[in-house]
């Protein structure tokens, strides 16, 4: 049976059971409550609700945070009736394709429903973490108004809000010590939101809101740095000035984690001294993020605030190599590093020369759709993995890659858990043997035994995902585009990983029988995705009818929604997105039109 299955019935026949159950436990309910609170992990404490119906009862009564991977796995009811107690909440919303455009807008994942319901049943609730989710200034006002304790608001790629809803989280959360916005997409219909926390407002311990694309009122974000001592996290966006920058630090240099504004002004010239006094007094520092339009000129000015930083962030400063390497000498402790390909193969000897403690690199493409544009190859990727013996984790993007090359890093850095190598122009073969990129994925999970997500691209046959399906035994998460020859591929994805809990497939040529092939996986599964494959109606269908506990959902985009309706009963129609998700809360009730669920 089906490990997922076996679970879920577990559960079923613990919650049917009579009060005078044998499967009982000799600790007191207090004991257990107690005990079960110093679990953090959602793993181990789903494991102890299976042991016996009173660890069940004393898991639910102890929960105060709940994890929730797709928001339509589960109702809000459910969540309800499930956890009386939780104080912490995160959701994800839509597939994680739609960071690529690949969802169409309008496609669901509201919060405002969750939010109604917990009203009643969590008006203690505490903490609310959302992403890729949509929220409205009507939520935001509904949470700020309903729940007094409510302390923390982070939301990370969520859309349908504008500060004016920020505004009513300032202006009605008194206890808030968080408020973290990263990569929305939001609108700004007035500036002025920061004056809207009360003058005698002093708790906040994080500020970000490094994505906001316009100026805010400057005078007050110094009041507010200014008020609030506790402060250890500030992440402004980029119209904020040096000489701004400045004022804030001389306010807080008890802050550990800093992004900067704009890096890059004439005029502050004048006031390079100033500034790197003020960064020689940021001995906390732990991470740096920011530094729009950087400079060598400017980027001295932070040397003497580096000794201690663990995590640096240059996804938006498109420093070079020579510049890269005098930084990362006054980075001795660096851990996670994120960068632009502008810093070129120099950069990344340099990364590999200075930073032995080094476990995530991300190299994000400073020109994507330039081919012209090299940036980092192979090179640079070899150098990180002869001097970062404890790199685990690594994105890379570049324009080109050989089997040679991959198989080289991999033995230098054998503990990988996360490996997602993008080369950038889809179907590129090992450009110096012209050879499949089969043999480059086939030594990651041979030699990388605790792999656990993994990006494909470049030239690939079958082989590679026979090779993912053999070896791949602790892999969660697998990400394959443009990729393979037949159904063969994706069976042999299926039939091993046995971890296996999201499948994410685009433009790939997998089919019907492809699909169908893991109709003894997918409930063990989180999620798959499918779009621009080889499958049809008919198969999609085949597969809600053979698995109940499913959802099956069929989408076009947003304006083809009555063409999906009329082709419905087409069996050989094609199946442009198809997303199949287990859930326990049955058909989504909120699905647009372009959204057939089956």
């Amino acid at each position: 049976m089906d490990p997922k299955r076996k679970k879920l019935d577990c559960m079923k026949s613990l919650e049917s059971e009579s009060s005078d159950s044998t499967l009982s436990s000799p600790f007191p309910d207090e004991v257990l409550e107690r005990v079960l609170s110093l679990v953090k992990s959602n793993k181990d404490r789903s494991s102890v609700s299976l042991v016996c119906k009173d660890w069940y009862n004393a898991e639910r009564w102890s929960r105060t945070h709940v994890f929730i991977g797709n928001c339509y796995s589960v109702s809000p009811e459910i969540v309800v009736r499930r956890f009386p107690k939780i104080r912490s909440l995160t959701i994800k919303g839509k597939p994680r394709f739609s960071d690529f455009n690949l969802v169409p807008k309008n496609w669901g994942a509201e919060i405002h429903p969750w939010l109604v319901i917990f009203a009643s049943a969590y008006p203690f609730l505490e903490e609310l973490r959302l992403k890729r989710m949509t929220v409205t200034d009507e939520s935001l006002e509904f949470l700020a108004m309903n729940f007094p304790n409510f302390n923390s608001l982070s939301l990370f790629s969520c859309d349908g809000f504008s500060t004016e809803g920020l505004a009513s989280i300032a202006q009605h959360c008194k206890n808030l010590t968080e408020l973290d916005i990263q990569e929305n997409g939001m609108e700004d219909l007035k500036g002025s939101w920061l004056s809207c926390f009360p003058d005698n407002f002093s708790s906040l311990k994080l500020l970000n809101f490094a994505s906001l694309h316009s100026d805010v009122c400057f005078s007050d974000l110094e009041k507010l740095v200014g008020r609030c001592k506790s402060l250890k996290v500030l992440k402004v966006n980029s119209h904020v000035t040096l000489d701004q920058l400045k004022r804030l630090l001389d306010l807080a240099p008890q802050l550990t984690d800093l992004g900067t504004g704009s890096f890059w002004q004439e005029s502050a010239i004048h006031q390079l001294p100033e500034l790197e006094s003020t960064f020689g007094k940021s001995k906390n520092l732990l991470t740096l993020s920011g530094l729009w339009d950087a400079s060598s000129l400017f980027l001295k000015v932070l040397y003497h605030a580096c000794c201690n930083l663990t995590f640096l962030n240059l996804s938006y400063a498109a420093v070079r190599g020579v510049e890269l390497d005098k930084f990362l000498a006054h980075c001795p402790k660096l851990q996670r590093l994120w960068l632009l390909d502008s810093v070129g193969d120099v950069g990344l000897e340099a990364v590999g020369s200075h930073c032995p403690l080094l476990e995530e690199l991300r190299v994000f493409p400073t020109e994507p759709y330039d081919q012209d544009f090299h940036g980092v190859t192979e090179l640079g990727f070899i150098a990180v993995s002869r001097g970062c013996p404890k790199l685990h984790y690594v994105l890379y993007f570049c324009q080109r890659m050989t089997n040679a090359a991959v198989t080289t890093i991999v033995q230098n850095c054998p503990n990988f858990t996360h490996f997602r190598l993008c080369i950038m122009n889809p179907h590129q073969p090992d450009y110096i043997t012209n050879e499949p990129m089969d043999e480059a994925f086939g030594a990651v999970v041979k030699t990388c035994t605790k792999l656990q997500r993994l990006s494909v691209s470049g030239l690939l046959t079958d082989r590679t995902f026979e090779y993912i399906g053999k070896y791949a035994k602790n892999l969660e998460t697998l990400s394959v585009a443009f990729a393979g020859k037949s159904d063969w591929g994706m069976k042999c994805m299926l039939s091993g990983c046995p971890r296996l809990r999201k499948l994410e497939i685009r433009d790939c040529p997998f089919g019907n029988a492809a699909l169908l092939s893991g109709l003894d996986k997918y409930e063990s599964m989180r999620s798959l995705w499918m779009s621009a494959c080889n499958v049809t109606m008919k198969a999609c269908k085949l597969l809600a009818k053979e698995m109940p506990r499913l959802n099956v959902e069929v989408m076009k985009e947003e304006d083809e929604g009555d063409y999906l309706k009329r082709n419905e009963s087409d069996d050989d129609c094609q199946a442009d997105k198809v997303y199949v998700y287990r859930t326990v809360a049955g058909r989504r009730r909120d699905a647009p039109p372009f959204v057939l669920t089956l």
